[in-house]
């Protein structure tokens, strides 16, 4: 146990790691994450809020940079991941867009708060 924590600590303190916390090729794919945290909270929200045309916009920037994170040379596994999860986000995003615009979505919801609105609550006697 003791020589796995010392290899790590020599890896983490060797100045090639250094060098990679202060690249753009670990900053880049940081500052990144943003994008993907934002649409999973969205999930929360109303779709009727969802823009389709960004959605597929997104959809479409994510698939191209996983590519070239693929692609470039070193590999950015951080930047692949990522985009990975926009990717799937927006894919999640794009199937309620779709759901509710398209496929009786917006009608099912009308009809719940109808439903819901004449639902009288039973009093009980005490």
């Amino acid at each position: 146990m003791a020589s796995w924590a010392s290899q790590l600590g020599q890896k983490i303190a060797s100045p090639e790691f250094r060098n990679y916390l202060m690249s753009t090729h670990f900053w880049g794919p940081v500052a990144n994450w943003g994008l993907p945290l934002a649409a999973i909270s969205d999930f929360k929200k109303d779709p009727e809020l969802i823009s389709g045309k960004m959605t597929g916009a997104l959809t479409v920037y994510s698939l191209l940079f996983m590519r070239f994170a693929w692609m470039v040379q070193p590999r950015n596994y951080l930047l692949f991941a990522c985009h990975a999860t926009n990717e799937t986000a927006q894919l999640i995003q794009g199937y309620r867009f779709i759901d509710y615009h398209h496929f009786g979505g917006k009608e099912k919801q009308v009809t719940a708060k109808a439903d819901e609105s004449l639902k009288v609550p039973l009093e009980t006697k005490a």
